[in-house]
């Protein structure tokens, strides 16, 4: 395996994480903003205000994302595993290894 492999499995690796990641993160941004703004408007600084609906608002994300999740992992481990059984042929010795 080439340097060149590796940092293109590595990439891919990279960007399936940020992209199954980035509707649990956005949620969780967003209603820690709005908290957060309501919380400097009412002087309310309750700290489980800000956990609690956080909390519920990106299980349910994480629930509804759960199929698209899933998916994106499977085709990455396909992926990974199609290169397992089919190495690309090495520049130098001209065989898979």
């Amino acid at each position: 395996m080439t340097p060149d492999q590796v940092a293109t499995i590595g990439r891919e690796a990279m960007l399936t994480l940020l992209w199954v990641s980035a509707p649990t993160m956005v949620v969780a941004l967003v209603v820690g903003l709005a908290i957060a703004l309501v919380q400097a408007l009412t002087s309310i600084q309750e700290v489980t205000l800000t956990f609690v609906p956080k909390i519920i608002l990106v299980f349910i994300v994480m629930l509804l994302t759960m199929p698209f999740v899933a998916s994106e992992m499977q085709q990455l481990t396909e992926d990974l595993y199609s290169r397992i059984i089919r190495p690309e042929p090495s520049p130098v010795l001209g065989t898979g290894a």
